[in-house]
């Protein structure tokens, strides 16, 4: 049994619209990714989902809460990892402290117990990034990580994790292979098409499960919100 740090529940959290407008068209596009991601592998347990981009500022970490939290709405026991141990923002997102978390982990320093942090939304739990390590990349390749992905599946019914950018590091494309899908999302009007095609070729040699593109900032209609579209 996991025994989890305690933490100052707090109202409200900046970027988590599904908190703040539950009834808002954003909110409502992050539920509809929520069924696609159950509609995608219909015969597979998907419990890890890695949240990438191609380059930083496309909104994975921000598309990995508020996915997050959409999952605990419906009942989900719900666990965020921040693996971007190079510039963590999810201990900002949700208030929390961050001196220790997944480097300490990997890095043997601390407990899987000691790290995990409850969050003031409901059914959703947090692991921040820690301290910046020397060497994330081969903290997250190790058999540790290994073993903490499949031990917190036992204790969660989904699992997200926010890794770093896909271009330009390997650590997104190590993780990849470690869980069950990926969701890449594309922030439209920063990155252009060949960035987003390189990515993808970086997830198929890594043989990850890609759920689907998460196309932020889309405007349709007058309105910005997120689209989801499927694997085809």
């Amino acid at each position: 049994m996991l025994f989890k740090r305690k933490t100052k529940r707090i109202p409200m959290a900046r970027k988590l619209i599904t908190v703040s407008d539950i009834m808002s068209i954003p909110s409502e596009q992050y539920r509809t990714i929520r069924a696609n991601i159950k509609f995608s592998q219909p015969n597979q347990d998907v419990k890890t989902i890695l949240v990438t981009s191609s380059i930083a500022g496309e909104g994975k970490s921000t598309n990995a809460a508020n996915i997050g939290v959409v999952f605990s709405q419906e009942g989900k026991r719900v666990l965020i990892i921040d693996a971007d141990m190079r510039k963590p923002t999810l201990h900002h997102t949700f208030y929390l402290d961050n001196i220790f978390g997944l480097s300490s982990v990997l890095s043997r320093q601390a407990t899987l117990q000691e790290v995990i942090q409850e969050t003031f939304v409901e059914g959703v739990d947090i692991i921040s990034s820690g301290a910046i390590p020397p060497n994330p990349t081969e903290l997250l390749a190790s058999e540790t990580m290994t073993f903490l992905l499949h031990e917190v599946k036992e204790q969660y019914d989904i699992v997200m994790i926010d890794a770093p950018p896909l271009l330009f590091l390997s650590d997104a494309q190590i993780l990849s292979n470690k869980c069950d899908g990926t969701l890449l999302v594309v922030n439209t009007g920063t990155v252009g098409k060949a960035a987003v095609v390189k990515s993808k070729s970086i997830l198929t040699i890594s043989k990850a499960n890609i759920l689907g593109v998460i196309l932020n900032n889309y405007k349709m209609k007058g309105s910005t919100y997120e689209q989801y579209y499927g694997k085809e």
